[in-house]
């Protein structure tokens, strides 16, 4: 699945938001960056094929909700999607709106190492990396947005796939250092929410696995999370820093989810709502 494919039928009013105030270099309050993310997050759900079963969509929202509470200081009202494709994914749009594949529950075999997932994901938002990867790509193409604002050149169509830049740097790859980042804040926020942190471990090992077997089922992940041995090793040692203490007795799964995973799994997969 190409997430920027979401993006791709013209500028939109979200572009004009974080092009007006990037361009003014503003830094993005917290009500900003919920108004931007409303806006894709309109984009994303009237185009691709969220689940809407009842059951599925408690579940998603109770076990992130669980974790994002004790994430977030800034109140934000927190919103969680399962997208229905079997592709491994994850992403997240500022403002609070997370997106799991199905595909990816699918293979969590546990709650803690979908929270795993979860977490990484929550940890995106609240450190605020999707606001400055937008930033970023607008200001390399700052004088064609400022063009697009003040004049109409953006009804050519050269320009208006320029411009598409604002939306695909949602979901280009991360650097390093903000996944390592996300892992870091991902664990810590298990920790806090009572789950066990080992999960996300589990989580990475499952995918590099089926990244040796099964390269193309895996490759959607990959192309937007980098992710090798040496990052595990990594947030292994995040959380050997926990005493055992505090570690022991965390959940590691729970009825509900084998619950929810069961019923997921017996869902037929809707046809995508993709429009090209």
């Amino acid at each position: 699945m190409n997430h920027t494919s979401v993006f791709s039928r013209g500028l939109t009013s979200a572009r004009l938001v974080i092009g007006a105030l990037f361009l003014t270099s503003c830094v993005v309050s917290t009500q900003q960056e919920v108004q931007l993310g409303t806006q894709y997050a309109q984009q994303i759900n009237a185009q691709l094929p969220i689940m809407n079963d009842a059951s599925v969509n408690s579940y998603i929202n109770s076990l992130g909700n669980s974790i994002a509470r004790v994430a977030d200081a800034r109140n934000l009202r927190w919103r969680f999607y399962v997208v229905d494709s079997r592709e491994v994914n994850a992403f997240a749009v500022p403002g609070g709106f997370v997106y799991i594949n199905r595909g990816l529950i699918e293979r969590a075999r546990t709650m803690h190492q979908l929270a795993g997932a979860m977490a990484h994901e929550i940890a995106h938002v609240t450190q605020r990396h999707s606001v400055e990867q937008m930033a970023q790509a607008q200001r390399a193409d700052a004088g064609l947005t400022l063009a697009c604002i003040l004049t109409s050149v953006c009804q050519s169509g050269a320009a208006s796939a320029a411009i598409q830049v604002g939306g695909s740097a949602l979901f280009a790859k991360f650097s390093r250092d903000d996944e390592e980042q996300a892992d870091e804040y991902g664990v810590q926020y298990l920790v806090q929410a009572g789950i066990d942190p080992r999960g996300m471990v589990d989580m990475f090992q499952i995918l590099l696995n089926e990244r040796r077997s099964r390269p193309t089922a895996v490759d959607a992940w990959f192309r937007t999370h980098p992710l090798e041995e040496n990052r595990i090793a990594h947030t292994e040692a995040q959380i050997a820093r926990f005493p055992a203490s505090r570690l022991r007795g965390l959940r590691v799964d729970t009825q509900a989810y084998q619950q929810f995973r069961s019923r997921l799994v017996s869902l037929p997969v809707q046809a995508s709502r993709r429009t090209r």
